[in-house]
């Protein structure tokens, strides 16, 4: 693989886009980050309820769900908002978001209590659910680790980091991280979770042009486990 090859932002093949975390972002919620991964950017707030819902009630285990939208001006044609019921695609995004980070916490350990976490695109360049997995992590470890430190839970009630990663290929060259010029024009598009250990949570894969060969599968899932690595390493950097 040549990891040479220069791309529209002038990122090496294997090149993740510049990634912020700005926690504390909003003072309110129990734990808040905005996450930045080049042009995309998701205020990700993780709200504590000492409840769960009725259908988990009585079995002494926590619960984490995830909501997530985009601004109508997230866009560069506005979006109306999705006051008619929610799209597929904002569902399944949900949905994903919710499965990985369910992958961080020790719901056992949690009592009866629910994380709600709100993903809200402020601006859309590609990634945006992958940045939002990112970015909630590390929101989730902020309102986790009040409660730790308050004696309320147990600090292994916070696991190891999750990170997720688009990787594709454009033009035939695998590539890690795709802003949406690459998303719109890719070959083959991947969205990769995995944890801090090497396993993975979900890879959702579609060619869409022309389908794709294991070569190609095993070079986009090395590039996304050594972004994702990279990822974690920012991430624990700014939680410390």
């Amino acid at each position: 693989m040549n990891n040479q090859i220069n791309r529209v932002d002038d990122r090496k093949s294997n090149e993740l886009r510049k990634i912020v975390f700005t926690p504390d972002y909003v003072d309110y919620p129990q734990g808040s980050v905005l996450v930045e991964m080049g042009k995309t950017r998701v205020l990700c707030n993780v709200c504590v309820e000492e409840k769960v819902p009725e259908w988990m009630a009585g079995r002494g285990v926590g619960w984490l769900t995830a909501e997530y939208s985009m601004l109508p001006q997230s866009t560069q044609k506005r979006n109306p908002r999705e006051t008619n019921g929610l799209k597929g695609r904002t569902q399944e995004i949900r949905r994903l978001i919710g499965r990985s980070l369910r992958a961080a916490v020790d719901l056992s350990l949690l009592g009866e209590r629910t994380l709600l976490i709100d993903c809200d695109v402020i601006q859309a360049d590609g990634g945006t659910r992958t940045a939002s997995i990112n970015g909630s992590y590390v929101a989730v470890a902020i309102a986790l680790k009040h409660l730790i430190s308050t004696g309320t839970i147990p600090e292994e009630t916070l696991l190891a980091p999750v990170a997720a990663v688009s990787v594709g290929m454009v033009s035939g060259q695998p590539c890690l991280d795709l802003d949406y010029a690459e998303d719109s024009s890719a070959d083959v598009d991947l969205n990769v979770v995995m944890t801090a250990d090497g396993k993975f949570i979900e890879v959702q894969g579609t060619a869409e042009k022309e389908p794709y060969d294991r070569q190609s599968l095993n070079q986009m899932l090395d590039l996304a486990e050594a972004g994702i690595q990279e990822i974690i390493r920012k991430q624990n950097a700014v939680m410390k």
